[in-house]
C-alpha cells in the first residue's frame, strides 16, 4: 500500500461517504477534521491518524489502521479503520430515532389547520 493517501479517497474507500465527490465536498465545507484542523480533500492521511467527521447531529471519530485508495466491501472495513466515536455521541442518534415525528406520510403536503392543532396539542400537553 501507499505511504499516504488523499483523505477524500480514504473516506470513500472505507465507506464513510457513498461517493468520492461527497467526501471531497465534506472536506471543502469543513466537516472533516484532523488534529483540530479542517482539512482539504488533498490532505494525505497515514496509519495512526484520528479523523473526525461531522455528520449532523453526531461527530464521528475514526482511527486509520491502514490506508487504501480502492473501495472495499463492508466486511473488510474494520481492517482499515476503527470507530472510536464516544458512546455519548451515539446516544444522540438513538434519542433522535425515538423523538422523530412520523405522523405525516411523505407527499401528503402541508398539514391542515386541524392537523396542525392536533400536532401542537400532542407536542405541548
Amino acid at each position: 500500500m501507499a505511504n499516504g493517501v488523499r483523505i477524500d479517497k480514504w473516506l470513500w474507500a472505507v465507506r464513510v461517504y457513498k461517493t468520492r465527490s461527497m467526501a471531497s465536498e465534506a472536506c471543502r465545507k469543513g466537516r472533516v477534521v484532523i488534529d483540530g484542523i479542517e482539512v482539504k480533500p488533498s490532505r494525505e492521511v497515514h496509519a495512526g491518524t484520528v479523523v473526525e467527521v461531522k455528520k449532523q447531529p453526531v461527530v464521528y471519530r475514526y482511527k486509520v489502521l491502514q490506508v487504501t485508495e480502492k473501495r472495499m466491501g463492508a466486511k473488510l472495513v474494520p481492517e482499515f479503520m476503527e470507530d472510536i466515536t464516544p458512546a455519548e455521541n451515539l446516544e444522540i442518534l438513538e434519542m433522535q430515532k425515538y423523538m422523530q415525528w412520523s405522523g405525516r406520510e411523505k407527499g401528503k403536503g402541508r398539514p391542515t389547520k386541524k392537523e396542525r392543532r392536533d400536532i401542537d396539542n400532542f407536542l405541548d400537553p
